[in-house]
């Protein structure tokens, strides 16, 4: 999107741009790498295998076949306005993936468990390379850098609710597009922003007295 949302109005998914998984694509994404080089090709733009192995340490053999399997599946398409003889690149064909079909989840629990424990580890990847990064941002960038937890008690309804107020905040500003990165404002950089709501049914309450959220920055 190069326009903000309105405020107040959550992000859905857009046929467009996004794609809602089905059981191909569940199962296709069931991966570690393949999550990895679909958000790679998402945030950098149109990539060779060569350049995505560099940045995930592994073989342009390795890059090229996952590549060739997201492609079959739908995920990514070769740029054919950038490819040679010599190598092919390839692009993105989403914005974005939703998987929020629990019945699908239900049918195939092995594929939606493999993909979910994919997004962890891209999720992890990612937050250890900002972590390595650190120390060489500037000063204002490290100031609003984040690592933060806290344990909130709530009803079903409540943690509903709180997930939809996170979604239309996050809406109300720009998403990310390497295509449009020249008409951000001036100093507007990529962020990352990784959010987790997580229940934990039988955990029993914590007695400590004086106990409070658990945050960590």
């Amino acid at each position: 999107m190069a326009e903000r949302e309105k405020p107040g109005r959550p992000y859905v998914p857009n046929p467009e741009t996004d794609v809602v998984l089905d059981a191909k694509g569940l199962r296709a994404l069931a991966h570690p790498v393949r999550v990895q080089l679909v958000g790679l090709l998402r945030m950098y733009g149109p990539s060779t295998a060569t350049l995505l192995a560099g940045r995930m340490g592994l073989t342009s053999g390795a890059t090229s076949y996952h590549l060739r399997q997201l492609a079959a599946a739908g995920f990514v398409e070769e740029d054919t306005a950038r490819g040679n003889a010599r190598e092919r690149w390839w692009r993105s064909v989403h914005r974005s993936t939703w998987f929020n079909d629990m019945d699908l989840a239900d049918r195939e629990p092995e594929a939606a468990l493999m993909y979910m424990q994919s997004v962890l580890t891209a999720h992890s990847r990612r937050a250890h390379q900002a972590l390595k990064e650190l120390q060489t941002m500037p000063r204002a960038w490290r100031d609003v850098f984040d690592l933060s937890d806290w344990s909130l008690r709530l009803t079903l309804e409540e943690a509903a609710s709180l997930q939809e107020e996170l979604r239309s905040v996050i809406a109300r500003y720009r998403r990310e597009a390497p295509e449009e990165a020249a008409a951000a404002p001036e100093g507007a950089q990529r962020v990352s922003l990784i959010t987790h709501l997580l229940p934990e049914l039988d955990v029993e309450a914590e007695t400590a007295t004086g106990s409070g959220p658990a945050e960590t920055t």
